[in-house]
């Protein structure tokens, strides 16, 4: 069927309207296309309220379609904007989180700041899968919408020293005298570097403990003076993986790293979260932090401490609430710094008991957002700003509708682009009373 895209919805796909037949007036959405273009597609699977088609071929193209710069998109499962140009992924970005807004109610927005860096080489952080194809290791990612295993001989959205710490890996592999059967016994492997690319971790995950570990990382640290760290963990085979993490076996050098972000280092445990986009850390930094200043502040969800760093230098005293404070509490010591060990949800439950009441509430959860009890401890502690960054527009927007009608305000939208030539997107809300 030919079809017109009318615009770009959350998830990495265009909507258009079918035109003709059966289902004649019911969306249809189709990866890789733009707004405004004209394109032949094939009706995949059709659901109650919408069609699922797969672009057959351009017709009429956007002027913003560029060729993408990896030879894996459109098989590969990571990126999904890499055919258009860069200005245009931040207006489609913009766009979207503007109807996720709108469709949960919340009107009469404020103006949206975007904040972008370098669109290629910013993850720091990238997880790869291994297996054997033809007697040779190979490194890859899933085929788009499978598990099935696609190989790759490039990865341009991953930092340089990430992707040469994969060909090692697999030079490696090819050597008859550093471990390969341990490779060969491997699935996945991740690799993590701070943002000048000067230190490395690698963790690498096997299905079943084979010897010649350390001798492996010697090797690696030989070709890679970088890797300061590694370690083997045990991948558990599904159902059980859903369920449980992996079970460390084995370790070699540090532990972790320090990440330089903003003047401030932060310890960074191997496989702790972080920031990915390398080039954007300060910048969102900056947004959360910056022109802030009282006597008390919140950090919840705080993870390694990324914003409470920055707060404590203008607040007498700074809370950073982790539920998985081990790096939090390494790091986060000092007059008017307090780690707590525990969920936000608890620490709230506890703090409106004893009304407690900050000057600002920072706070960065997972995709899934606070969630309604959150929201209504928050409206209860009744800080005067509170600072919501997220990572899904869609969680974001829910949460916000019920703060906005507990009586805050959207003063500022930041949109801060972590994610190129992806449809994921970063948004920083500051909330007023």
């Amino acid at each position: 069927m030919k079809l017109q895209i009318e615009k770009a919805v959350y998830g990495g796909a265009g909507l258009a309207h079918q035109t003709e037949g059966e289902g004649a007036g019911k969306a249809v959405f189709v990866p890789f296309t733009l707004p405004g273009e004209l394109v032949e597609a094939r009706l995949l699977e059709q659901k109650n309220a919408f069609g699922e088609a797969s672009l057959l071929q351009v017709l009429t193209a956007s002027e913003d379609r560029v060729p993408p710069r990896c030879a894996h998109f459109g098989q590969c499962g990571g990126c999904h904007y890499q055919h258009a140009a860069y200005s245009a992924q931040v207006q489609m970005k913009v766009a979207i989180l503007h109807e996720t807004f709108e469709r949960a109610g919340l009107t009469a927005l404020p103006a949206t700041h975007t904040h972008t860096g370098e669109p290629w080489a910013y993850r720091n952080r990238t997880r790869l899968r291994i297996a054997e194809l033809e007697e040779t290791l190979r490194v890859g990612y899933n085929k788009r919408g499978s598990n099935e295993f696609l190989a790759v001989h490039e990865c341009p959205i991953s930092a340089p020293l990430v992707w040469r710490a994969a060909e090692v890996l697999l030079q490696i592999a090819a050597e008859s005298s550093a471990a390969p059967r341990l490779l060969r016994s491997a699935v996945e492997v991740e690799f993590f570097t701070t943002g000048d690319e000067k230190k490395l971790q690698m963790t690498l995950f096997v299905r079943k403990a084979q010897p010649g570990f350390a001798a492996l990382c010697e090797r690696m640290q030989e070709l890679m003076p970088e890797l300061v760290g590694s370690d083997i963990s045990l991948l558990l085979s599904e159902p059980q993986r859903q369920a449980r993490t992996p079970r460390p076996l084995e370790n070699w050098g540090a532990d972790g790293l320090n990440y330089p972000v903003a003047g401030e280092d932060y310890w960074v445990s191997r496989g702790g979260f972080f920031q990915v986009n390398r080039f954007l850390v300060d910048e969102l930094v900056q947004i959360v932090t910056a022109g802030r200043r009282g006597a008390v502040a919140w950090d919840l969800y705080a993870g390694v401490g990324l914003f409470s760093r920055a707060l404590a230098r203008a607040f007498q005293q700074v809370v950073a609430v982790e539920a998985a404070a081990n790096d939090l509490s390494r790091s986060f010591k000092g007059p008017g710094k307090r780690a707590v060990a525990t969920t936000t949800l608890e620490f709230l439950r506890s703090a409106v008991v004893q009304r407690e009441r900050p000057d600002l509430i920072v706070m960065d959860p997972p995709r899934a957002g606070v969630g309604a009890e959150v929201c209504a401890l928050l409206a209860r502690v009744s800080s005067p700003e509170i600072v919501y960054v997220s990572c899904d527009p869609v969680t974001l927007a829910r949460d916000l509708k019920l703060l906005v009608a507990a009586g805050y305000s959207m003063g500022e939208i930041h949109m801060v682009d972590m994610f190129p030539q992806t449809f994921h997107l970063e948004t920083v809300v500051i909330l007023r009373r």
